[in-house]
């Protein structure tokens, strides 16, 4: 059995340092994200090489649309989450515990393989919150790294500045959700705080990973105008101005039924308003057939990269480059 990473004893307890939780964990007894146990003054990640969930996704379904597009990623689901989102889109795993479920092994070295054998460019640790699988995440992403394939953290963001820091080596691009600008709905909707997700962010951006953000636009939730551009205005400040930002349409899920789903025109507004604050890349996501999924050249609005569904076109880049004015695209391609 394998022993975790980031814990302090605090007499017969010990103390979780992976999430800004930092659970006081008693003998016996697991953490809030249900699978970090403390078996007799030890920390024990209980989904160490256990995975719910194996599958081959087209990258831009994460969503990351600078990073490799086009390609395809190798992904991999577990099981917990260290939030409790009334809106999960994912709840029959994230919210369910190591006995509501069967887990498959697979080692690190396993995983690897496959996914060098699957012809993917990437590994994408993804489907429940891949920061409380964090000793399994950090031992493949090394093999997967010295085999040249990228790592993908899609996650809440909520993780401590330690735990990002023997993650760095390793993680190429860390797809993080923005679920609000307000603490009151991490509080009352997630089961967290605000500012420890953008203290990571902030991090993850300095330690020279990709950064692209998805918010869940949920009516009368965390719509507020202003609110938005608080959020906007932090990215252009923290992240910059060229990193992409998904607002995606909200349909009811989970244990959030009442709020209806999101008017197109509401997201089309927000997009406006984005590019208006000077935010380069905002794109609109869970709309069938919207152009909001292009890349358009901020300098010359050229057509960069077409997206219909899953179906990537790159028609305007030359490498990183803007065929009609030259412009530098931030865009990742291998």
């Amino acid at each position: 059995m394998a022993e975790a990473r980031l814990w302090d004893q605090e007499g017969d307890a010990v103390r979780c340092r992976l999430c800004p939780h930092g659970c006081l964990i008693k003998d016996d007894h697991r953490g809030i994200c249900g699978v970090r146990e403390n078996r007799n003054g030890r920390l024990i990640p209980l989904t160490y090489g256990r995975i719910t969930s194996e599958a081959l996704d087209p990258i831009e379904k994460k969503p990351l649309f600078h990073f490799l597009p086009g390609t395809i990623t190798y992904s991999l689901g577990g099981i917990g989450c260290n939030f409790r989102c009334r809106h999960c889109q994912n709840w029959e795993i994230s919210q369910a515990t190591i006995a509501d479920l069967p887990l498959r092994s697979l080692s690190p070295e396993e995983g690897v393989r496959r996914a060098m054998g699957s012809g993917a460019a990437s590994i994408t640790w993804t489907y429940n919150e891949p920061t409380i699988w964090h000793e399994y995440a950090l031992d493949m992403g090394v093999l997967a790294r010295k085999n040249g394939l990228k790592t993908i953290y899609v996650t809440n963001g909520y993780i401590t500045e330690e735990a990002l820091n023997e993650l760095s080596p390793m993680l190429s691009a860390f797809r993080v959700d923005l679920k609000a600008f307000n603490d009151g709905f991490y509080r009352s909707v997630c089961g967290g705080h605000l500012q420890p997700v953008l203290d990571a962010t902030a991090r993850a951006h300095e330690l020279g990973m990709h950064i692209e953000t998805v918010t869940l636009i949920i009516p009368g939730q965390n719509d507020d105008p202003g609110e938005i551009d608080s959020m906007i205005r932090w990215v252009i400040e923290n992240l910059g101005p060229e990193t992409p930002m998904h607002f995606t349409r909200y349909h009811p899920a989970y244990r959030m039924s009442d709020p209806p789903a999101t008017p197109v025109q509401r997201l089309e507004e927000i997009y406006q308003r984005a590019r208006e604050l000077g935010l380069e890349y905002p794109y609109l996501g869970n709309i069938p057939g919207s152009t909001y999924e292009d890349t358009r050249c901020p300098s010359c609005s050229s057509l960069l990269i077409r997206r219909r569904g899953y179906r990537t076109e790159i028609t305007g880049l030359e490498g990183d480059r803007c065929i009609s004015c030259n412009r530098k695209i931030p865009m990742i391609q291998s």
